[in-house]
């Protein structure tokens, strides 16, 4: 009998690869299986029949078995068609269990033989001893580094967490049939778990029946921090601590912007950022509780074997465990007493209970450095007393935590756009009487006003007024946070991300509000400090464009950076003066075109540099670039360690926050072996972009060349986006837009407002849709043509000439290549043959043809032109695992296209509510989460 859903061994083309194919086809067996209990022979036979026709057109462009397929798909009722879907997108999550596994088998008999591969700390520190930098050196660097991934909810996530939970069961269960010498007998006994974990999969609800709230959001991340940060942040402290010695400072932290983040968001609320602070509280101390209990057992050191230190020896006697079994251990009578305080910290902070109790709980810490002095002085005794080997057992991993993670977990960051914050400083100024129409003013008088306010000590809000239920709820945000700082400890919140930052009154606005709330105090012109770092997000090309000229004029104002550096002792991260600028991809890169995006990027990133080289010889104010990274690659996805070492020189230096967005996040940490090569590369690609200065200054041939390529490519993008009359129409129409809108994926809207224009339409669902038909537009639209236009227009160059300049780029230039690397993983997981399918939903057949001509043609010239400049004559032949990835999966993501078209076609039909069937809307659901779980970056 043919195994369901899986390869034949003839896609096998390496024994490397012979482990993945077999698990595979044993995750494809067992589902078949289950397929067949659960639902019948029958429909078992047709998601077969399925399987078959797909893997026949896919592999062999077999016309008929194209047209046997979509006969097959078209006849099928709606209820076998969700059972078809659910069975391939299951098959989807599968396949990616055994690829992250594939992934970390590789990489350890990699390992084994001693081979570094690039964005693991072995090759970095391997790279950096060859250029003559020392591990004194690297230490140093480390000392004043901030490294953060940053966990954001957009609305892309499809993941339940019990599916999550599932498949994390499942990858651990792959893990254990790697164990060498299995008997028979075990081999038996893992097969039937998974048989029971996929059963589990099978009969456990995909999609959600209500929208995604912002609790469900806050939980979900929460799953990460237990399945990986919490351990493997300690575990890449100490492989870095190994090549360098002992660092005392905490150089990589988390951040979220769960619960924080109101941009768009009407669910965001002072409530919501209360209830993430609470739970990603419990979150970690119940982590703290767990290894300090279990610290207890493992420290049974006797007095009556080894002695203490006078200050251990203290710790001890203050402990109230009185127990006669203990009054010998002073490590276990110690930590029963540092257990009894956690718990009361736990029971003040989040109003939860700790699940053991030694001791009754008692005189909570007040901070996380007091608990972190208790574990200093166990420490320091254990090294003083023939104990050091104890302390890698589970202390330092806990000493690293409690250092890293405090009592907050991640620092959460606040944001909001600059419109609504001008709304509540027009009607504050307005009640007060100071300035009937503020929004009215020119920007120059709006700076003046502001600095006004901020020189005079008076608080702005008036007792009794009635104010708006949007002023109260943003001064709430403020509020929340000042008492967070003072609850949770300063790193709870640091950053204040301003959204369309247009002008330097965005800035000052912010500022004014943290005076109105008492988190700035004093007045500018003379001792003013602000507790949160004011955070400016450029996103749209003319606001790239702006940047630094903004910036520049927001730091000429008088006071602002003696506040700045004022401020760095406010609780910051370092004693440095720090300035964090976030950069929009997603925004810049729907405005302008992917070349446009990442050149304006580019450019706005140097000109920052320049800037702050200036304020760091005069204030010594540190830069803090902040990229606003999404999965797609045409929202500054793709693989980190590329990222960072292609960005501009000077952008680095140690310090970097980059976002991690949707199902990426589940694709990247799920799997704490993943997780853990993931966090690595970050702190690898840091310390080399670094110490290496691997970006050296581009030629003023390669800048002119980009820049007349990004104007090409923009004109190109804009007049096929923005120009084209119907493009809307055909967008709203070839793509599962407003199906995506109706899934339960986010807790944020998908459009800032209530039309169909591209300019409101967020860019998250914008990428995403692309993604789900196929065409990828928003990852190489416009470049194909930029090439052609740039190549004719050198007419007093001979053509050959312009080649090799293009080529030369693409060889020298990190930025460059990235980009081009880049385009070609999209390319390569685009089907212009599926885009056709979804353009049939367009009504208007010219429409239809008009557009999706210009598509068809803008891919071809885009192909040839990566073609010429890297002669490569396929896509991804210098990305082999993605290459193997794609010719395995693609033939099982096929039907979900062929099926989502026909269901969306069915729904789209329904002329009444009444008339459309469940089923049909759930199968287009399921379809969207198969389809993204396929592709991994679409979010």
């Amino acid at each position: 009998m043919n195994t369901p859903l899986a390869p034949s061994s003839a896609d096998s083309k390496k024994d490397k690869d012979r482990p993945l194919i077999e698990d595979i086809r044993l995750l494809g067996r067992i589902l078949g299986d289950v397929i067949r209990e659960q639902e019948g022979a029958a429909v078992y036979e047709i998601v077969e029949k399925v399987r078959k026709l797909s893997v026949a057109y896919r592999r062999h462009a077999d016309s008929q078995a194209e047209s046997e397929l979509k006969k097959l798909l078209k006849s099928l009722s709606n209820e076998q068609t969700v059972s078809v879907i659910r069975a391939f997108t299951y098959f989807s999550h599968l396949a990616n269990l055994a690829e992250d596994r594939h992934h970390i088998r590789r990489r350890a008999i990699h390992e084994r033989r001693g081979d570094v591969q690039d964005g693991s700390l072995d090759a970095a520190f391997a790279r950096l001893r060859a250029s003559g930098h020392t591990s004194k050196g690297v230490a140093k660097v480390l000392k004043s580094a901030f490294i953060s991934p940053v966990l954001t909810a957009h609305p892309t996530e499809v993941q339940r967490k019990s599916i999550l939970d599932a498949e994390r069961a499942i990858a651990g269960i792959l893990s254990a049939r790697d164990a060498p010498d299995l008997i028979a007998r075990e081999k038996n006994s893992l097969e039937l778990q998974l048989r029971a974990r996929v059963t589990q999969l099978w009969q456990t609800r995909l999609l959600r029946y209500t929208k995604l709230q912002v609790a469900d959001e806050i939980e979900n991340a929460l799953s990460y921090f237990e399945a990986t940060f919490l351990k493997e942040i300690p575990r890449l402290y100490e492989d870095v601590e190994d090549r360098v010695g002992k660092i005392d400072e905490a150089f990589f932290r988390m951040g979220n912007w769960i619960g924080g983040d109101r941009d768009g968001n009407p669910n965001v609320t002072a409530a919501t950022l209360e209830l993430a602070l609470r739970r990603q509280s419990e979150t970690v101390l119940r982590h703290h509780l767990r290894e300090v209990h279990f610290l207890g057992a493992e420290l049974s050191t006797s007095l009556m074997l080894v002695g203490v230190t006078p200050e251990m020896q203290a710790l001890a006697d203050h402990s109230p465990d009185a127990s006669d079994h203990r009054k010998d251990e002073p490590y276990r009578r110690a930590l029963i007493g540092m257990y009894a305080r956690l718990a009361a910290t736990l029971q003040e902070l989040t109003g939860t209970e700790a699940a053991r109790h030694a001791a009754v709980p008692q005189n909570p810490y007040r901070s996380s450095e007091e608990l972190l002095a208790d574990l200093r002085t166990i420490e320091a005794s254990l090294n003083a007393t023939n104990g050091a080997h104890l302390v890698g057992m589970r202390l330092a991993a806990l000493i690293r935590a409690v250092q890293v993670f405090g009592f907050h977990l991640a620092t959460i960051d606040l944001r909001q756009s600059s419109d609504k914050h001008e709304e509540v400083v027009s009607e504050l100024l307005a009640t007060a009487r100071i300035e009937a129409n503020y929004s009215s003013l020119d920007e120059a008088a709006k700076r003046a006003l502001l600095i006004k306010l901020l020189n005079d000590a008076r608080p702005l809000r008036v007792v009794n007024a009635d104010y708006s239920d949007h002023a109260r709820s943003e001064l709430a945000i403020f509020e929340t946070a000042k008492r967070a700082r003072q609850r949770y400890g300063s790193p709870a919140i640091l950053h204040y991300i301003i959204s369309h930052t247009e002008s330097v009154s965005d800035l000052l606005e912010v500022l004014l509000l943290q005076k109105e709330t008492g988190l700035m105090r004093g007045i500018l012109s003379e001792d003013a400090t602000a507790e949160l770092i004011v955070v400016p997000l450029f996103e749209t090309i003319a606001d790239l464009q702006s940047a630094a000229p903004i910036m520049r004029d927001f730091y000429a104002l008088p006071g602002i950076a003696a506040m700045i550096k004022r401020s760095s002792k406010e609780g910051a991260l370092h004693d440095t003066p720090e300035q964090d600028i976030m950069l929009g991809y997603s925004d810049s890169n729907k405005d302008g075109g992917i070349f446009t995006s990442n050149w304006e990027l580019y450019r706005a990133e140097m000109a920052l540099v320049d800037l702050f080289d200036e304020l760091k010889a005069s204030h010594g104010i540190t830069l803090r670039m902040f990229h606003g990274r999404g999965g797609t690659v045409g929202r500054g996805g793709g693989p980190s360690y590329q990222a960072i070492l292609a960005q501009p020189p000077g952008t680095v230096r140690g310090q970097i926050r980059v976002t991690e967005q949707g199902e990426v996040i589940a694709s990247k940490y799920a799997n704490p072996d993943i997780g853990r090569r993931n966090l690595e590369t970050l702190v690898a690609a840091t310390l080399e972009a670094t110490l290496l200065t691997p970006t050296k200054a581009a030629p003023a041939s390669f800048v002119d060349t980009a820049q007349a390529l990004s104007e090409l490519s923009m004109r190109a993008y804009r007049s096929l986006v923005y120009e084209t009359p119907g493009f809307t129409d055909y967008f709203f129409a070839a793509t599962p837009l407003r199906e995506i809108a109706g899934l339960n994926i986010g807790s944020r809207p998908a459009s800032r407002k209530a039309t169909q224009r591209i300019e409101d339409l967020r860019a998250i669902p914008w990428g995403f849709s692309w993604g789900q038909c196929r065409a990828t537009l928003p990852g190489w639209y416009g470049f194909g043509s930029a090439v052609e236009q740039f190549l004719n227009e050198k007419g007093s160059q001979p053509k050959q000439d312009v080649r090799k300049l293009l080529q030369k780029m693409y060889r020298d230039w990190p930025f460059f290549r990235t980009l081009l690397s880049n385009m070609d993983m999209v390319l390569a997981k685009s089907d212009l043959s599926l885009a056709a399918r979804y353009a049939e939903l367009v009504p208007d057949a010219k429409l239809r043809k008009k557009i999706l001509t210009e598509i068809e043609a803008e891919w071809q010239r885009t192909t040839k032109a990566l073609q010429m400049i890297t002669g490569e004559g396929k896509r991804l032949a210098s990305n082999a695992a993605l290459a193997r990835s794609i010719q395995h999966r693609f033939p099982y993501i096929d039907p979900l296209h062929h099926l989502q078209v026909e269901l969306i076609r069915r729904y789209r039909a329904g002329k009444k509510p009444e008339d459309l069937d469940e089923k049909v809307q759930r199968g287009i659901h399921i379809s969207i989460n198969g389809i993204a779980a396929g592709l991994r970056n679409t979010g």
